[in-house]
């Protein structure tokens, strides 16, 4: 089997030595051209999608034998599935026929059948029945399976990955248990998706994600929420952290002595961690200058009718932050579109998680650029 046999053409304008990796007091940000040309937006699914872990639900989605949900990553259909021996599996979502959907919707089955021309799979991918193919030659059922994707959980969440050896998923989200405690993820059950279409390109919606230098100017009234003279960040290999204490006595989360833990999970993935509440943010390019983003909302005793009103509050106030965040991120984009703009310099004090994205970024393309294949 072939899995993207072609490499992305260099982008145009490209220079090999953008990829070069300065300490961040002489760094340069990455050119204006990585969020403009369309291009890149090949390369971004080869070097960066097909080979990172990406989260595409949660268990309680696949509880029994059958359950299975669908996503797509890098452009690939996935299907994600409980078998019969209550084993996760992930397959693409394609027919071994001639490209078909095994599914076009989140649902439960038996078996899995092609919505196209019926051949059917058992839950653990392989082929089980071919309708009308009594008189084909040198064809074998067992040759035609559907094809495996590797497929994971954290903490109730469900990752897959493209790429056939990639970075545990352990490793890239080592710490965090450890780091939020006593808080827990894996005690939240799901409540509500949110999603929104912002006119940005998926790097620029994620640099904005990573510093909380444009606080003060764009989210005056997160700042009421945070101490701000206390916010740090911090980096590892795979991902990084926002930290802020509460500011005030009492929050909307409850009291003052908590604290915010807003983590980046490389390439786009976050996880805003609160007193009782888990928000994810998935960050999906759509094209060049376009991106979907993905927000689900975790609480713990989310029946509880206090938590219940918390909860409308919760998501009433990050909706408005958003908003806040859509704004200046589809302006940022018509900016880097200006021919006044190239490429800036990092704050050092503010920007460390904007400043390690891109060096990963940079990392992944120069892996493109050296490698023949995941």
């Amino acid at each position: 089997m072939r899995q993207h046999p072609l490499k992305p053409e260099t982008p145009r304008g490209f220079e090999e030595n953008d990829l070069a990796i300065a300490p961040i007091e002489r760094s340069q940000t990455i050119p204006s051209a990585w969020y403009t040309q369309p291009d890149y937006l090949a390369l971004d699914n080869a070097a960066v999608f097909s080979r990172t872990w990406q989260p595409v639900g949660y268990l309680g989605q696949l509880e029994k034998a059958g359950d299975y949900l669908l996503a797509t990553v890098a452009d690939d259909p996935i299907i994600v599935i409980r078998g019969k021996d209550l084993k996760l599996r992930a397959f693409f979502n394609v027919c071994r026929h001639r490209g078909g959907p095994i599914s076009t919707e989140n649902g439960t089955c038996k078996v899995m059948q092609c919505q196209y021309h019926g051949w059917t799979y058992l839950l653990d991918g392989s082929l089980r029945g071919v309708p009308e193919f009594d008189r084909v030659e040198l064809f074998d059922k067992k040759d035609y399976g559907l094809i495996p994707v590797l497929v994971e959980t954290w903490e109730n969440l469900v990752f897959v990955n493209l790429s056939a050896k990639p970075v545990p998923l352990r490793e890239v989200l080592h710490g965090i248990i450890e780091r939020i405690a006593p808080n827990k993820l894996g005690t939240k059950s799901f409540v509500k998706r949110v999603s929104y279409s912002v006119a940005c390109n998926w790097k620029v919606y994620v640099d904005n994600y990573l510093e909380g230098y444009h606080l003060p100017y764009v989210h005056p009234e997160l700042c009421n929420l945070l101490d701000y003279q206390r916010y740090v960040t911090e980096t590892d290999a795979w991902h990084s952290l926002q930290y802020s204490p509460f500011a005030g006595d009492r929050t909307l989360y409850g009291s003052g002595d908590g604290a915010a833990f807003y983590y980046f999970v490389w390439p786009n993935f976050m996880m805003n961690i609160l007193p009782g509440r888990l928000q994810t943010n998935l960050i999906l390019a759509v094209d060049h200058e376009n991106t979907n983003v993905i927000f689900d909302y975790y609480y713990d005793d989310a029946e509880n009718p206090h938590i219940k009103k918390m909860i409308e509050a919760d998501i009433e106030y990050s909706d408005g932050i958003q908003v806040e965040d859509i704004e200046i991120c589809e302006e940022v984009q018509k900016g880097l579109s200006s021919r006044a703009y190239d490429r800036g310099r990092f704050s050092v004090k503010c920007e460390q998680g904007v400043y390690h994205f891109q060096t990963l970024l940079k990392r992944a393309y120069a892996m493109e650029f050296t490698t023949t294949g995941t």
